[in-house]
């Protein structure tokens, strides 16, 4: 008898008017009908292992999708749906989110599907074109995204899209147009991979469409926008795993491929699409980089060129470390001096008490003396054990896409050095002027006009909070060929751990631990560079290294601006050309190179070069660094 109720009951719902699904996905991020069962009508526009995907009537208004996920893992119920059917089904409006990842956007699926029928088979179904028919904005990503620095405002975090849950502006914002396709099938023209590819052989790409920060590879620079806004370039979009099974092409930052034909989704904290099947590689870009043009000059004793290198857990022995020399000796020709970061001790990863570099430098300065006859010297301060923390690139996660910072290695106390030519420059050795040790804070003495380190080289401010589990400023004083005196100071700032994805739900996307690196920097500047600036105004100072920032964040770098200048402006090197690594949709800058103002007043527009040999390599195995380096040219006299 119940058997009898429960099935008359089905029958009813079976046989109800079906919910479109533009009633399902709605105007705003969420779904107004979670929870409710549904019967539905739809075409099957794509399927892969964990379910397929329906396409409804669209209707006039742009905000709201006429597609829509079905999820399920069961065998039989796939095994009765084929691309091409029309279909009826009941099912659950549900929202998915990985309980792990609660700075996820919810994504809109029917669950449980039931009652499929078959309607008909073998139904065209052609794909929305993405530049023809519709096209990203390029430059927001979510309204939510307040602040005078767009979507890098500080203080992050302060509403959440779900929450907010906001009608969609997809004309605005880059976010709102993708989620404004989301279960869609769509067709990326002519797309160009603007990253490697991840773990998982997923990666980025914009199509023919319009784009901004287009930079001379083809990848998408991290720039300012319209307003002084930093572009976001949320026109990007990832290529995720192909529905049937096969394998996306390897690809590097330029090359282009055939047309993508796929579904829009939501997962792992970005939008996605999945294609229908494996696109293939029409063109690479050349992979040659040239060397240099800045070159040291033997007859000039006024030019010093400097080299910025982070060179990547660089351990003592083993092929890195030769590479590392061979970039060093034949594409910066060995600058005068070398601003390096992430060398590791003289065990390498090896937790066992060391913390000296000595043999690692040695090392390094002897490959590039074999290769080229040049006879570095090096300067580091060697860190406490395990105290100034570690930096590896790795996968997040169990199965996300993006490569993130995260503490790692504390075995190799990764810290930074200098390497310099003594021909061209010396450490200040006045009498009594000692080296400063780990936790020994180097202090602006001397009188007015004559500035000298009370430690040399020194920490600076060491035992300062902001400084906790991270590498701690080498400073140091050079008298050069020239007699003129140079003041350095070699950043590794705090990296980004724990920071959120650009199209997550927290907005602005968290940036951690974005106070502390603000507290290093104005460590740096308010009280270390201006000490020397306040008694010496015209004092030669270059500041550079690693800060996991971009310049884009104004709040962090309020307390430089007033004393130096970024060095990429003086030499009005094109905003879309500065970056140093590749991360997500963006080419971005995170190493950087100030200059104080009697510096910046001398250089000459072609005074700098970025690098990238390593982020124009062929695959992400081949690279050396995950960082580029940076030459640049400057008169001390």
């Amino acid at each position: 008898m119940v058997q009898l109720i429960l099935s008359f009951l089905y029958a009813l719902i079976s046989t109800g008017a079906s919910t479109l699904i533009t009633d399902i996905t709605g105007a705003s991020q969420r779904t107004p009908l979670l929870g409710q069962t549904v019967t539905i009508t739809a075409l099957v526009s794509a399927k892969g292992k964990s379910g397929f995907y329906l396409l409804g009537e669209a209707v006039e208004d742009k905000r709201i999708s006429h597609g829509l996920s079905v999820f399920t893992t069961s065998a039989a119920v796939l095994a009765q749906v084929s691309v091409g059917d029309q279909v009826s089904l009941i099912g659950k409006v549900a929202e998915f989110r990985p309980t792990a990842n609660p700075d996820y956007l919810f994504l809109t699926e029917i669950t449980s599907p039931t009652n499929i029928t078959v309607l008909s088979s073998n139904n065209t179904i052609a794909p929305l074109i993405l530049g023809k028919d519709r096209s990203p904005p390029t430059q927001q990503f979510s309204a939510l995204d307040v602040g005078p620095d767009g979507w890098l405002s500080v203080p992050n975090n302060q509403s959440r899209v779900d929450v907010v849950n906001a009608t969609l502006q997809p004309d605005k914002f880059g976010m709102d147009f993708w989620a404004s396709l989301q279960g869609q099938l769509v067709a990326v023209p002519l797309p160009t991979a603007i990253n490697f590819p991840n773990n998982f052989g997923e990666f980025w790409v914009h199509g023919d469409w319009p784009v901004t920060g287009k930079n001379l590879r083809g990848g998408l620079s991290l720039t300012f926008g319209p307003h002084g806004i930093p572009d976001a370039n949320p026109e990007a979009i990832l290529v995720g795993a192909p529905l049937d099974g096969t394998k996306n092409p390897k690809v590097a930052i330029g090359s282009t491929l055939t047309d993508i034909v796929g579904v829009v989704t939501y997962q792992f904290g970005f939008y996605y699409v999945l294609p229908l099947t494996a696109p293939t590689v029409i063109t690479n870009q050349p992979f040659d980089v040239a060397p240099t043009t800045l070159v040291s000059s033997p007859h000039d004793r006024c030019p010093v060129t400097v080299g910025d290198y982070n060179v990547e857990n660089m351990v003592p022995t083993g092929s890195h470390i030769l590479d590392v020399a061979n970039h060093i000796s034949n594409i910066l020709r060995t600058p005068d001096i070398m601003f390096i970061q992430e060398v590791q001790d003289n065990s390498g990863s090896k937790d066992d008490g060391t913390v000296s570099a000595n043999v690692t430098l040695s090392n390094l300065v002897a490959a590039i003396e074999a290769n080229t006859s040049v006879a570095y010297s090096f300067v580091e301060i060697a860190p406490v054990d395990g105290q100034d923390g570690g930096e590896i690139s790795l996968w997040s996660g169990s199965a996300p896409p993006i490569d993130i910072y995260i503490s790692g290695q504390p075995g190799g106390n990764i810290r930074q050095a200098y390497l310099y030519r003594p021909e061209k420059l010396n450490l200040v050795r006045a009498p009594g002027l000692v080296a400063g040790g780990a936790l020994n804070a180097t202090k602006v003495l001397g009188s007015r006009g004559n500035p000298v380190l009370s430690l040399n080289p020194g920490r600076v401010d060491p035992t300062n909070s902001a400084w906790t589990d991270s590498r701690k400023p080498l400073a140091a004083m050079w008298l050069t060929a020239s007699g003129h005196t140079l003041f350095t100071v070699n950043l590794h700032l705090v990296s980004k751990s724990g920071s959120s994805t650009g199209q997550g739900d927290a907005r602005p996307p968290v940036n951690l631990p974005v106070a502390q690196r603000t507290n290093q920097v104005e460590t740096i500047f308010q009280t270390f560079v201006s000490s020397i600036l306040d008694k010496d105004p015209h004092a030669n100072i270059v500041v550079a290294g690693d800060c996991n920032e971009f310049l884009q964040t104004r709040s962090v770098w309020a307390s430089l601006t007033p004393l130096l200048i970024d060095i990429d402006e003086v030499a009005e090197i094109a905003p879309e050309e500065r970056y140093t690594y590749v991360f997500d949709n963006n080419c971005e800058q995170l190493d950087h190179m100030f200059v104080s103002r009697s510096i910046a007043g001398r250089c000459a527009k072609a005074d700098v070069e970025h690098i990238h040999i390593n982020n124009w390599a062929p695959t992400i195995a081949t690279r050396v660094s995950d960082h580029d380096p940076t030459v640049a040219r400057i008169r001390v006299c």
